[in-house]
């Protein structure tokens, strides 16, 4: 059978190229199984050579192909892994620092309740003076809180927002609290410089968020309508003129922002109903003739925009 298959090779490959002295080598293994085949010898002048069975040529192939899979491999698999060793370590330490400053957060929720506690005394016409001195005392806990926390945001420097969620929501309570009790003091508007001075901090560390000072503001005109009512059933008709004023220049002042739809907006729209309770309050007692008549002050508040 061999020279059979020999002869038959050799004529093949005359027939695909006749007017060549070398021969083609065609897969003779095409006709033949890998079993069975055996890589002819030829010769060329004095010399001779034998053809690589397919066998054998897959197989080096193959040894090569899995010796440069295996050099591959454990540089990527070093690579994957240290950077996920990394990802280790980083997250690591951000849940170390977002526990610390949480913890500092929930002490100055603690001293904003006790701040509160004080403050809604106001509502039962107790002495003022003294119920102020009692949440005032609260400040300075409050300052050296957030110089701790100032503190723990200096080790991660430039992430001052990635953190800002796990206290503003407590800053925002501070500074309705701070700027209820500057209105009972002076009855005018806590500024945002002064906010910042009472806690200790300033703009080119860790400074006061302008939208946390903003919705605390609209926090506190929360309160008013509630104040104006009780101080009014305490026999203090003069209470809602001034509310009155206060609250349409501070509705008047927020107009000039332009407010996206989100927590700040929608806090900005309550004060408008914050600002119509108090105009009723006031007609109700003007219409009584409690307060004295002419007053412009209670007529620019009564025409201001609800």
């Amino acid at each position: 059978m061999r020279p059979a298959f020999k002869n038959a090779y050799f004529n093949l490959s005359g027939s695909l190229n006749p007017n060549s002295k070398i021969p083609i080598f065609f897969p003779l293994h095409a006709f033949l199984t890998l079993s069975t085949f055996q890589s002819p010898t030829f010769r060329f002048g004095s010399g001779s050579f034998r053809t690589l069975s397919p066998s054998l040529s897959l197989s080096l192939c193959s040894s090569s192909m899995a010796s440069g899979g295996e050099a591959q491999a454990p540089t990527s698999s070093l690579s994957l892994e240290k950077q996920f060793e990394d990802f280790r370590v980083q997250l690591q330490e951000s849940g170390s620092l977002r526990e610390r400053i949480r913890a500092m957060a929930m002490e100055i929720e603690s001293t904003t309740r006790l701040m509160y506690a004080s403050l809604l005394l106001v509502h039962q016409s107790r002495p003022t003076p003294e119920l102020l001195e009692k949440a005032k005392a609260q400040i300075g806990v409050l300052k050296e809180l957030y110089n701790r926390l100032a503190e723990v945001l200096r080790e991660c420097d430039g992430q001052y927002y990635r953190y800002h969620g796990d206290w503003k929501s407590e800053t925002q309570t501070v500074v309705s609290l701070l700027a209820f009790m500057h209105w009972l003091e002076t009855g005018s508007l806590l500024m945002h410089s002064e906010a910042e001075e009472k806690l200790g901090l300033n703009n080119s560390g860790f400074g006061l968020d302008i939208e946390d000072y903003l919705v605390g503001v609209c926090f506190m005109s929360n309160e008013l309508p509630r104040y104006v009512v009780n101080q009014v059933t305490a026999g203090d008709y003069d209470c809602p003129r001034k509310v009155l004023k206060f609250l349409t220049d501070l509705h008047a002042a927020f107009r000039m922002l332009n407010l996206r739809n989100d927590f700040l907006r929608k806090k900005f729209d309550g004060m408008k109903y914050d600002l119509k309770r108090v105009e009723e309050v006031y007609y109700d007692v003007k219409i009584r003739g409690l307060t004295a008549n002419g007053d412009p002050i209670g007529e620019q508040g009564t025409h201001g925009e609800s």
